[in-house]
């Protein structure tokens, strides 16, 4: 049991699919508001709070799928959504958000470290990749939880090289994804890849798919084209 296993909130009660949070506000939303000055509030563990190591930026993002996605469009459609920086506001803000089994369409929740966007072009992603995970409907909440949590509590030992990571709602199945900033780094690549088959407790057939940032940019397209591992 870790830190996050003893401090969680049982109280999660039924979350509304209609919309990513509840209508309260915890104070993680409230940061990714600006204050009166134009500047967002900076957040800080509270008296007494577990800090984590790194801020982390919840963003949620959907799209119609008719239409051709392009960096503008994505743009647009992200939303930041909250950030926390203790194990303590993690569970509060994560426990009036969706699941994401229960949302609908073509929809992505994304934990970021703050300060990075998730976004190809990011000067901390762009010379990075991503690794890919399919899941067939029904297992995102709880294979999405697993990740972020091995993530929070710093369970890859591969230094500063996790950026975030990305749950995506799609009709035929669901997407998980983790992403680095240095792509040509076989050995950390791996590290990272291994990691993930441990906290994830995944199958030894389990198919894992690689997919550097670059080449997303060169063929527009997150998912396809991948490098596939066993």
């Amino acid at each position: 049991m870790n830190q996050f296993d003893h401090l969680k909130d049982d109280d999660t009660g039924d979350q509304d699919s209609s919309a990513v949070l509840r209508e309260e506000k915890s104070d993680a939303e409230n940061s990714s508001i600006p204050n009166s000055n134009g500047r967002r509030k900076t957040i800080s563990p509270g008296a007494g709070e577990h800090p984590l190591q790194y801020n982390y930026t919840f963003w949620y993002s959907r799209r119609t799928p008719s239409r051709p996605a392009n960096t503008q469009s994505y743009e647009q459609n992200i939303r930041q959504i909250g950030t926390v920086a203790s194990v303590e506001q993690f569970w509060k803000f994560y426990s009036h958000l969706v699941r994401p089994g229960d949302l609908t369409g073509h929809s992505d929740f994304h934990l970021f470290k703050e300060g990075i966007k998730p976004m190809w072009e990011d000067e901390a992603n762009k010379n990075g990749g991503k690794w890919i995970i399919r899941l067939r409907k029904g297992l995102a909440s709880r294979f999405w939880e697993n990740i972020i949590l091995a993530m929070l509590g710093e369970q890859f030992m591969v230094g500063e090289e996790i950026c975030g990571v990305v749950v995506s709602i799609r009709f035929q199945e669901d997407i998980l994804s983790i992403w680095n900033k240095t792509a040509n780094d076989q050995v950390t690549t791996s590290r990272i890849r291994d990691t993930l088959r441990r906290v994830l407790n995944l199958p030894p057939n389990t198919i894992m798919e690689y997919k550097t940032h670059n080449d997303s940019l060169k063929d527009n397209s997150s998912f396809r084209n991948t490098k596939i591992t066993l």
